[in-house]
């Protein structure tokens, strides 16, 4: 509790001097596509929240477009981590699928995830399964990776441990390789949330007609900058939301490890 005050101010004294610059610059040098931040607070409060409590004082706006985005998010990132999970392991445990597979993997990995909008949109058209498709397509592939890597640098002596205890195959997977992979997978996890809500952004931004991507659209168009901006802010909000969420959920599964990563500074 002592260190919370001190950590707390460390960690918030870079984005309270962004948001500074931000408002200062913006009335030196007004501009109809920048406002200031005071401004798009303004407009965020309007445009997103409510005073109603019984809807978590969020506008009708917000739980629309909101639930659509995130739903499409939680759809394609939910499948990937279950086809990246299952294939990792496959690849990490059988040295002939890792040589027939890998290069197809980091083939794709290396591939910009972007450049897979043009596809999605070819394969499914302007639908929500188009949305989910880019979503997965653009995370599977960092999963995969990572758990393959995880469960193939298990240590040999876990394992030899394992045989000698004449373990069944079920429980020598539950018991030991995924508990000793799950550092690299929850790796893999976190990096594929991040970017999965970035496709999904962008995938809204070009071929929709609903969610959080095609409003900051819409305002763009109509020239109503100040609700752009406050979108982005929501998208920026909601992306810190998801990764604490994960940080709570990544340091329950990894309580037996003593974790020393960017979430502990």
């Amino acid at each position: 509790m002592v260190l919370a005050v001190p950590r707390a101010l460390s960690s918030g004294w870079l984005v309270a001097l962004v948001l500074l610059i931000w408002e200062v610059y913006a009335r030196l040098r007004p501009s109809v596509f920048f406002p200031p931040l005071s401004e798009v607070l303004a407009n965020f409060g309007t445009l997103w929240l409510s005073s109603d409590p019984g809807k978590l004082f969020m506008s009708d706006l917000l739980l629309e477009q909101a639930g659509i985005s995130l739903g499409r998010f939680a759809a394609g990132w939910s499948l990937s981590v279950l086809v990246g999970t299952a294939v990792g392991v496959l690849l990490g445990r059988s040295p002939i699928a890792s040589s027939m597979y890998n290069p197809t993997v980091r083939f794709f990995i290396a591939v910009p995830s972007t450049m897979l909008l043009p596809i999605a949109v070819q394969l499914f058209g302007v639908t929500s399964q188009m949305n989910i498709s880019l979503v997965f397509l653009g995370t599977v592939w960092i999963i995969m990776i990572n758990t393959a890597d995880g469960v193939a640098g298990v240590d040999p002596m876990w394992l030899r441990s394992a045989r000698s205890l004449q373990l069944g195959r079920w429980t020598h997977y539950r018991r030991v390789i995924i508990p000793a992979a799950m550092p690299r997978i929850m790796t893999g996890l976190r990096v594929s949330l991040g970017t999965g809500l970035i496709l999904m952004i962008i995938s809204e931004l070009y071929a929709t007609t609903v969610g959080l991507g095609y409003q900051i659209v819409v305002a763009g168009n109509n020239f109503l900058y100040a609700d752009m901006w406050s979108a982005f802010v929501l998208v920026g909000l909601i992306g810190i939301l998801l990764n604490s969420i994960f940080t709570l959920i990544e340091r329950r599964v990894l309580r037996w490890e003593r974790r020393s990563g960017m979430a502990d500074l």
